[in-house]
C-alpha cells in the first residue's frame, strides 16, 4: 500500500532521514521502531506531507504522492496522529470528532443563510456518527467533556476516533503509547486491532526503543513487526 524509495530529508547539514526504503502491506499493522533521534517522526512527517523530502519517493497504491500537502493526503485516506495530541481543547470530545469531515455545508457563508435545513441534517448525521465512534472507543461518557480536560490516553483515543470519522485507509500512529497507562493502552490496542480486522484499516505504529516502551508493546493484543 505504501512504498518508500530511498527517502532523504536534510535540515541544513543534518541528515534526519538518510536513504530510508520500506514497504507497508495493505491490511497490516506494522511497527517502525528505533531509538530517540533516529528520524522516525521525521519519516512520518515526510510521508504524511508535513515536510517535502530532499530526495526519494513515496508511493500510495502505486501513485506518486511525494511532497503532496497533508490536506491532499487526507482526501486520499492517509492520516496521522501525533505523539502529543492535537485536540481542540475548548471544544467537547464530540465536537472534536464532528468537525473532522471536509466539505460540510456550514463552512460556507451562503449556506448559513439559505441552507440551514441542510446544515441541520448534516449535523444530526455527524453527531450520530461521532457518538458511534465514541461508543466504539469506550469513551462515550466523555462526549460532553472539554477535550482539553481529559487524560492523555483519552486524548490518544480521541485522535484515533478522528480517523474513524472519515474512514481512513492508512493511519500513521506516532508513539501512541507515550504517557498512557496500561489500562488505556490495552483499550487503544483493542481499538486498533478491531479497526484492522473489521474495517480493513492499515496501521503504521512508531515506537522508540526503551525498556518501558518494549514492555508496553508486549502488553498490546497485536504483534508489532519492526521494519527499521
Amino acid at each position: 500500500m505504501i512504498k518508500v524509495e530511498n527517502l532523504r530529508k536534510s535540515f541544513g547539514g543534518f541528515h534526519a532521514v538518510d536513504g530510508a526504503s520500506l514497504e507497508i502491506a495493505k491490511g497490516s499493522i506494522t511497527g517502525l521502531i528505533g531509538p530517540n533521534g533516529a528520524g522516525k517522526s521525521t519519516l512520518f512527517n515526510v510521508i504524511a506531507g508535513v515536510y517535502a523530502p530532499t530526495s526519494g519517493r513515496v508511493l500510495l497504491d502505486g501513485q506518486d504522492i511525494t511532497g503532496l500537502p497533508p490536506h491532499d493526503l487526507f482526501h486520499r485516506g492517509l492520516l496521522r496522529t501525533f505523539q502529543i495530541a492535537h485536540e481542540f481543547s475548548s471544544m467537547t470530545c464530540r465536537e472534536n470528532l464532528m468537525m473532522v469531515p471536509a466539505g460540510q455545508s456550514g463552512e460556507t457563508l451562503w449556506n448559513t443563510w439559505f441552507g440551514r435545513k441542510r446544515i441541520a441534517d448534516e449535523e444530526r448525521a455527524l453527531r450520530a456518527k461521532a457518538d458511534e465512534v465514541l461508543d466504539f472507543l469506550t469513551i462515550s461518557h466523555l462526549a460532553d467533556h472539554k477535550a482539553g480536560q481529559v487524560s492523555g490516553g483519552q486524548k490518544k483515543l480521541l485522535e484515533l476516533g478522528r480517523t474513524m470519522m472519515v474512514d481512513a485507509r492508512i493511519v500513521f500512529l506516532d508513539e501512541v503509547g507515550a504517557g498512557v497507562n496500561r489500562t488505556l493502552l490495552n483499550t487503544i490496542g483493542d481499538a486498533i486491532q478491531r479497526l484492522n480486522a473489521e474495517r480493513g484499516y492499515t496501521f503504521v505504529v512508531c515506537s522508540p526503543i526503551r525498556r518501558a516502551s518494549l514492555r508496553s508493546c508486549a502488553s498490546l493484543p497485536w504483534n508489532v513487526r519492526p521494519t527499521a
